[in-house]
């Protein structure tokens, strides 16, 4: 299964846990469907991308990155790569090397929240899944992050924005 077809199938398949997110939904299918190429950053009216929040659920955290280019804390994640076999493995991908750990794990293989967000390259479509920290995990900054940082739960509204703090409301939610 490609790819495209893998986003088509996951989001079809997703049940949205409200309507606003069910209207995203719709969004990003009425997109693929118009954009064959909407996998690829190449996409210049806007391109899917997998994204995952790292968590910490034995210790209450979060990692969260620093990001380079636009200067806000926020999950890993990023652009789909020709070598990922599903959203949610460009998902975890992202994961990992942007927070350096080794055995993160999918909390559910089905996203936890669509966000549609303008960036410098396009409009990013992205499909954001959980992933868990295995215990004593140590990250690593990536050259893509300015900083990367665990903080508690109730930290997370200081510092991040709307998006983020949904992605962790809805993660919580499934822990």
């Amino acid at each position: 299964m490609s790819l495209y077809d893998d986003a088509l199938r996951v989001l079809k398949g997703w049940s949205a846990p409200d309507t606003s997110q069910d209207q995203l939904r719709q969004t990003y299918l009425a997109h693929l469907e118009t954009h064959p190429d909407a996998m690829w950053k190449a996409c210049a009216e806007g391109h899917i991308t997998g994204s995952a929040l790292v968590v910490d659920p034995e210790r209450g955290r979060v990692l969260l990155t620093l990001h380079k280019k636009l200067g806000m804390w926020l999950q890993m994640g990023g652009h789909c790569e020709p070598g990922d076999s599903s959203l949610a493995a460009a998902a975890l991908r992202e994961g990992v090397e942007e927070s350096g750990i080794a055995g993160l794990t999918l909390l559910r293989p089905e996203p936890v929240n669509l966000d549609r967000h303008l960036t410098p390259c396009a409009w990013h479509l992205d499909v954001q899944y959980a992933a868990v920290a295995p215990p004593g995990a140590v990250e690593e900054i990536s050259e893509e992050s300015l900083d990367l940082r665990w903080f508690s739960y109730d930290e997370v509204a200081d510092v991040a924005d709307g998006s983020v703090r949904t992605l962790l409301a809805r993660t919580r939610a499934l822990l």
